[in-house]
């Protein structure tokens, strides 16, 4: 099962001030759990991510293997354009 953060109280009767005060606190703690939710989900925050990711990913490319997909991309168009100026 889960931890939470719930604790279970006695069942000593609370003074009125005592349970405004954790009434306080609980919602403090949920609109702070709302704006990380929020900002987890916010679609420039998601695409920032994601970009930073795939920047992350193409810096760690072996610059070799990445020499060999240029190379072989400008082979494939000009053979194209060669073929195309063939007629």
């Amino acid at each position: 099962m889960a931890e939470s953060d719930i604790e279970i109280k006695s069942a000593e009767p609370t003074a009125p001030a005592e349970l405004v005060d954790e009434i306080e606190r609980t919602r403090a703690n949920l609109a702070q759990t709302i704006d990380e939710i929020t900002d987890r989900v916010t679609p420039a925050n998601v695409a920032r991510r994601a970009a930073d990711e795939t920047k992350e990913r193409l810096s760690q490319i072996d610059p070799l293997i990445g020499g060999a997909v240029a190379l072989a991309v400008v082979s494939v168009t000009c053979y194209f354009v060669w073929r195309k100026a063939r007629g």
